[in-house]
């Protein structure tokens, strides 16, 4: 569990990515767009959820996008008495943005660092994966707005808000309600890269559009999880050899011609036939060569490593992945705690005297 549990009227950590879900895979499989607009307003609904439950300050990221623009104007034109209340907003301003995934991972550092109860991401499987690099011991709460969404929940930011909130604040203790993730580490030379679904080794020369969105050149998989009604390449192992995310193992294919053919959904709009050579169980603490004398790497969908045959990559499960925020599990926490009911009195009714109607 995480090493602190917040005390009440801590923060929380809001980061949302204005690039979630515009990489190629929204123009070749007609994946869905969250727009800025939709980005901002669900910021603002985290931030009333959590201003309900108790949270006085909320850290938010910056970014040139327009998304923290807007929640800005969303805070000056608030009025006490007729809009309900905030937390007191604290823009992440102090960082230089590069549009880069570095500007995820500044955020959430610095959100941390002003101690934050609880950090929720808004994003892809891409941009959880970089978040999750910078939270620490702090309980990640992962919402979807991207292209694959393997891994982040699409739920709705009110009541994402609420349990983030309900955590923060110590209401509802860290204890029980958040689990740890599995995480593959890659190694290949001096690079090292995570991934909280998979790792995808392709044939491909180069890194190009960074998104894995044919897979014919893929060759090996390894996945943390594997659900049958999940999307991207762990819809794969999850269609031949189940693994819930709640299990500790993991699942590593073969991959190509003359094996079994799995009809898998590999990206929204994607239907696409694997060819699976071998399938087993990926046990934690088990480290495996890759076999590919060269190709790329790909993690959580997005190539990132190239390598050739003087480098010999290496994939690694851990279970020691960020703290996640089980949504279901708080809230029912709150439910069987009667957090979240009106705890005034309501005066009985008058009972007549000879018991008829009054």
């Amino acid at each position: 569990m995480p090493d602190a549990v917040a005390t009440p009227g801590s923060a929380v950590g809001i980061v949302a990515n204005p690039m979630s879900g515009r990489d190629v895979r929204r123009l070749v499989a007609q994946a869905s767009v969250f727009p800025t607009a939709e980005k901002a307003n669900m910021v603002q609904r985290l931030l009333s959820a959590a201003a309900a439950v108790g949270v006085r300050r909320a850290v938010v990221s910056t970014d040139l996008g327009g998304i923290s623009a807007a929640v800005l104007r969303a805070l000056r034109q608030r009025r006490p008495g007729r809009d309900g209340p905030w937390p007191r907003v604290e823009f992440c301003d102090q960082v230089r943005l590069t549009e880069t995934a570095a500007d995820t991972v500044h955020a959430v550092r610095a959100m941390v660092a002003a101690g934050v109860g609880v950090v929720v991401c808004l994003g892809g499987d891409g941009t959880v994966r970089v978040a999750a690099q910078a939270s620490g011991q702090v309980p990640l709460l992962a919402l979807s707005t991207g292209t694959n969404n393997a891994f982040p929940e699409m739920r709705e930011a009110t009541v994402a808000g609420l349990a983030a909130g309900l955590v923060a604040t110590g209401a509802v203790p860290a204890e029980g309600v958040c689990r740890r993730a599995g995480v593959l580490r890659v190694r290949a030379g001096d690079r090292r890269e995570s991934a909280l679904v998979d790792v995808a080794v392709s044939r491909a020369r180069h890194v190009g559009s960074r998104a894995v969105w044919e897979p014919s050149s893929l060759v090996e998989l390894y996945c943390v999880f594997a659900e049958p009604d999940g999307i991207g390449l762990s819809s794969v192992a999850g269609l031949l050899g189940p693994s819930p995310r709640s299990e500790p193992d993991g699942v590593a294919l073969r991959l190509g011609a003359g094996g079994r053919r799995v009809l898998a959904p590999i990206a929204p709009g994607l239907v696409r036939e694997v060819g699976v050579v071998e399938h087993r169980v990926l046990p934690v603490g088990e480290t495996v060569p890759v076999l590919a004398e060269s190709g790329v790497i790909a993690v959580d969908g997005e190539r990132e490593i190239e390598f050739g045959p003087r480098v010999r990559p290496s994939v690694r499960l851990c279970a020691d992945g960020p703290w996640c925020v089980d949504v279901a599990a708080v809230l029912r926490r709150a439910a069987q705690e009667s957090l979240l009911l009106d705890r005034t009195e309501v005066p009985a009714a008058p009972v007549p005297e000879h018991g008829g109607r009054p």
